[in-house]
């Protein structure tokens, strides 16, 4: 090989991927429930983040199940971000299922079903149950193996505490347990008496200066007290469509992983919700009622709205969290229009958030901390002049310039994203409103142009009200 190649080497361990809501972390509330002016990825919607402030907190508390929450305002206002810092704020311990409106169409399963299916997902069960299991401090380990080569092994293990000292004869199963775990004399465990579960605590600390270094991920606890023999409650936390699946079938484990779960029979869902209320009543399972988050609930047909406005009167319902940005429209499956395209039935039930355009200010900061995630170095001019294109365009389509502006930035060498670079992919992709002077002017060359007037209607909705005081494509150029 000769000197001057060089071999790149990768670390493909762990990949990140840059998603459109990845840089939120939550939804930027301090200790009362006030919204800072920049935190936690949030920027502005400080009305509408101190709302769902609150219904992330009564959902903590259990104390809001069976609502419905409506997230309106016009496009690009951060209506699923909320969304994304509501589930960021609430934790894994919450269920937070998320889908889009469209969703239930191209399932292969009816759409009552579909929606079944996500609010039960939303609902979370958490079984408690009580093991008996052996906890102590290795003092003697001794493994015999048999002289051929094959056969059981026997062996012994002497546990102790700080009040008592104890030998147990150990079986085929524990003694495959213990050299799977490296089990040695100094090892503080435990040991599950129904499935014979090890598990390795850590090194006793009256054992720290056995070796003179120890590796950085060896942990030092101290030796148990009491008995050897202790009750533990173990917690399993699970969603209720997760245990239909596994009701609904022999092998129902399995459909969970490959997610082929099909239609769940009512009779079944009824005797699961029966037997959890059960176990509730006897103290063995709490209920922990999550979020269904749907966005563009104006797809939904009239079918769904009537099924929705049913199961949210139901004692298993999650709190229902919507997202549109349509004004009054129709209702999809009907000849009437209503607001939101929403009936007016539902419309009672919920309680509305509104999100407003956001600033110039909010968006250059929005932009920044695009920039910081995507790994982009920007100068303040670029910018400038890309804040600049979301105000005259849209904050989707700036967002998208950051990327692209970056590779032309690497094309030539570059470290920082200037304005050229910016001004040269402005140039390159095009945004809705030139797009649509174009079609405007060309429209006669190309394909099914015969629906003149409705082109013209779509153009002049698109078009820009700006243009009145001379801010075009020019004046961005010459910026």
């Amino acid at each position: 090989m000769a000197d001057g190649e060089k071999i790149e080497v990768r670390d493909i361990t762990r990949i990140e991927r840059i998603g459109a809501h990845s840089h939120i972390r939550g939804l930027g509330l301090d200790d009362v429930l006030e919204a800072r002016a920049v935190s936690q990825g949030m920027v502005g919607q400080k009305d509408a983040r101190r709302a769902a402030g609150v219904v992330v907190q009564m959902v903590r508390e259990g104390k809001m199940a069976g609502r419905c929450i409506l997230l309106a305002g016009e496009p690009s206002t951060g209506k699923t971000a909320i969304a994304v810092g509501m589930a960021q704020a609430l934790g894994t311990e919450t269920p937070f299922t998320s889908m889009s409106g469209s969703e239930i169409y191209s399932l292969e399963m009816s759409k009552t079903e579909a929606l079944s299916q996500a609010l039960r997902k939303s609902i979370g069960v958490r079984i408690k149950e009580e093991t008996e299991i052996i906890e102590g401090e290795v003092v003697e380990i001794q493994i015999d193996r048999p002289v051929t080569g094959t056969g059981q092994k026997v062996g012994k293990v002497t546990l102790k505490t700080t009040e008592m000292e104890t030998n147990y004869d150990l079986g085929n199963k524990i003694i495959e347990c213990f050299i799977k775990e490296k089990i040695q004399a100094g090892d503080v465990i435990t040991i599950d008496k129904a499935s014979g579960k090890v598990n390795k605590l850590g090194r006793s600390f009256t054992r720290a200066r056995d070796y003179d270094a120890t590796g950085a991920q060896t942990r030092f606890v101290q030796c148990p007290e009491g008995e050897l023999q202790k009750r533990k409650e173990v917690v399993h936390t699970v969603t209720l469509h997760e245990i239909d699946v596994i009701n609904s079938r022999t092998h129902g484990f399995l459909a969970l992983f490959s997610g082929d779960t099909g239609e769940i029979k009512q009779e079944v869902r009824d005797q699961i919700n029966n037997k959890v209320l059960e176990w509730r009543e006897e103290g063995k399972a709490e209920i922990n009622p999550g979020v269904l988050f749907i966005d563009e609930v104006h797809m939904l047909d009239i079918e769904c709205f009537s099924f929705l406005n049913r199961a949210l009167e139901s004692d298993m319902a999650p709190v229902v969290v919507m997202a549109t940005n349509r004004g009054i429209t129709r209702i999809r499956g009907t000849n009437y229009r209503s607001p939101h395209g929403i009936p007016i039935d539902l419309l009672d039930r919920m309680i509305i958030i509104r999100t407003i355009p956001y600033t110039e200010k909010e968006i250059k900061e929005i932009l920044k901390i695009r920039c910081e995630e995507e790994d982009c170095l920007m100068h303040p001019d670029a910018l400038t002049i890309l804040t600049k294109i979301a105000t005259d365009t849209s904050l989707r389509y700036a967002i998208q310039l950051i990327t692209t502006a970056n590779l032309v930035c690497r094309r030539r060498k570059a470290t920082e994203v200037t304005t050229e670079d910016v001004k040269k992919v402005y140039s390159l992709f095009l945004d809705e409103n030139r797009s649509s002077r174009i079609l405007k002017e060309y429209q006669d060359e190309y394909m099914f142009n015969e629906i003149e007037e409705q082109v013209e209607d779509i153009v002049s909705i698109l078009q820009p009200k700006r243009e009145e005081d001379g801010s075009g494509d020019a004046q961005l150029m010459e910026h």
